[in-house]
């Protein structure tokens, strides 16, 4: 009999095997793993909130290149904000990368097109993570099995695709995390991995991850397990003064830089939230960690005589409930500070799966072929009906939220939602129920009702969500000479996006005595006009979002 020996990069060899099939479920992972991460990646403009915020502060870091005077004598790299954002959000290194590759990718991508495949590749690190997490901590296997369920949880996937830095916070936390389990059989690596990940979760996020991946570290630290191996010991404490330099460096240049807004991101940063959001985010994870975390339940009740007494169940304990604890009492009511809390659950849910009753996988299999052949199922009839106008009420609702009256036949993206939604059907149809393939099928369901609603539908979310058509018509119908424009009832979001879209900054109205301006901005409610702001001023433009919200501008000129 043949064996094929492995040998992977921690310089262990694996166990022979004679599986068939072994390598076309690694063909399968990496193929599902760069579909999941390339569809909606492009294609569309920054959508608010999140992305507004970023796109504006890419922009300013590309207009004073990093070189040049100006940007160190304003501190733009060292404490970036946007237009909408006067204050500082976070450290700047998830926009260093995001303007490197937007202005690296320029000449062949618009500027957030090329910005966002800055979010593919920390993705992709992450994943990378993530499998190695679960094949270190449980058997090889799982990890191939621990990125299936990790791409396939519910509130990742829109999360992965959008250009903010909590995406890098996550890669940075998943480094860190495998370093912790790694730890045991590999001290050296596992320092520098910590460092790493720490480094990279402080300067993208800030104090929250980091302090997440500090207490999990001492926690772990105070157990039998590591406190009588002196190696690990000081592995860890190297890994973490490791992290302390660059963490050291950034705070010193943001407080020499832009003193204001350093001081008062630090203070914001140890802001105790009152009530605490802890109920809030139990909720989310009902759906959002689906279905890492059934299967993560079970695991914690199949091994609950050990689960207290070993190694990996205590790292996945320790870092969800520091990562729970903490962003209960330091986070706004925001999912996407829940992505912390997806890591155990996955890792510990990739180990359990196999002892899950057949049963119960078999019916959780059904629930996920059920769910997303549902979701594509609308996904198609909602696109024939936005084409055709039938059935009729579905294409009323569709153009309603849209603002479209229709929308264009697009042959290549068609064919692909053709292609993908045929291949559902063939793993469908061809698949063996069995444990494992529970969460296989819940990944490529996952896979392909992502990309054929990016594909059918993504003319209508750009229609209802963009800002670009309205922003740059602003722009054409500015004087060629004005010194500033007032804004009111404008959100941060929009005067990102304006900035991003016209290269505007506005003032707000409340800076009138201190500024005078020539143009004047209103944001009028959806079926409200607001008062004009004064005899003085003459309406030169009026614009309206397309999408039935009826969200609306008007621009005036002084007399």
């Amino acid at each position: 009999m043949q064996f094929f020996i492995d040998h992977d990069w921690q310089e262990n060899m694996a166990t022979p095997r004679a599986k068939v099939g072994e390598r076309a479920k690694t063909h399968l992972l990496i193929l599902l793993c760069a579909i999941w991460l390339c569809v909606g990646l492009i294609g569309h403009s920054p959508w608010k909130p999140f992305e507004s915020q970023s796109i504006s502060i890419i922009k300013t870091l590309m207009d004073q290149p990093f070189w040049s005077m100006e940007s160190w004598q304003h501190g733009a790299w060292i404490a970036p904000t946007s237009a909408g954002h006067p204050n500082l959000e976070t450290p700047p290194l998830f926009y260093w990368v995001a303007a490197g590759f937007a202005d690296l990718l320029s000449p062949w991508l618009p500027a957030h097109d090329a910005a966002r495949l800055s979010v593919g590749i920390w993705m992709l690190v992450t994943l990378l993570m993530m499998g190695l997490s679960g094949r270190e901590l449980w058997n090889l296997g799982i990890g191939r099995q621990t990125n299936f369920i990790f791409i396939g949880c519910l509130g990742l996937v829109v999360s992965a695709h959008t250009l903010m830095p909590a995406v890098a916070a996550l890669t940075g936390m998943s480094m860190a995390f495998y370093a912790l389990a790694l730890v045991l059989r590999k001290p050296w690596r596992a320092t520098w991995l910590l460092a790493a990940g720490l480094t990279i979760a402080f300067l993208a996020e800030g104090v929250l991850p980091a302090t997440t991946i500090v207490i999990t570290t001492l926690s772990l630290m105070l157990l039998p397990t590591l406190w009588r191996n002196p190696p690990v010991q000081r592995a860890l404490l190297t890994g973490v003064l490791l992290a302390l330099p660059s963490i050291w460096l950034w705070c010193a240049l943001c407080a020499h830089w832009a003193p204001d807004l350093w001081q008062a991101w630090w203070q914001s940063q140890w802001s105790i939230n009152q009530p605490s959001k802890h109920f809030y985010f139990l909720r989310t994870l009902a759906w959002y960690a689906w279905p890492a975390l059934p299967f993560a339940l079970w695991g914690i009740w199949r091994f609950r005589h050990s689960f207290l007494h070993t190694y990996r169940f205590q790292l996945c304990l320790a870092f969800f409930i520091a990562s729970f604890v903490l962003i209960g009492f330091y986070s706004d009511r925001s999912e996407v500070h829940a992505l912390p809390l997806l890591i155990p659950l996955t890792v510990l849910a990739a180990g359990s799966i196999e002892t899950l009753k057949r049963g119960a996988a078999g019916a959780l299999n059904w629930f996920g072929l059920i769910l997303f052949g549902l979701l594509m199922g609308i996904a198609w009839v909602g696109w024939w009906a936005m084409l055709n106008g039938s059935p009729a009420r579905l294409y009323q609702r569709l153009s309603y939220l849209s603002g479209l009256s229709t929308i264009n036949f697009n042959l290549f993206y068609g064919a692909i939602a053709v292609a993908v939604t045929l291949i559902w059907l063939s793993s469908v149809l061809r698949s063996k129920h069995s444990n494992r393939s529970s969460a296989t099928n819940w990944a490529i369901g996952m896979t392909c009702a992502w990309t054929v609603f990016m594909s059918l539908w993504l003319p209508m979310i750009e229609a209802a969500r963009t800002y670009q058509p309205i922003f740059e018509d602003l722009r054409k119908h500015l004087p060629s000479k004005y010194t500033c424009i007032y804004s009111k009832n404008i959100g941060a979001s929009q005067i990102d996006l304006l900035h991003y879209h016209t290269g505007i900054h506005v003032v707000p109205a409340e800076d009138m005595q201190i500024r005078h301006c020539d143009l004047y901005l209103i944001g009028d409610e959806p079926g409200k006009r607001h008062a004009l702001p004064g005899k003085d001023w003459q309406q030169i433009w009026e614009g309206e979002q397309r999408r039935q919200t009826k969200e609306s501008f008007r621009l005036f000129q002084r007399q």
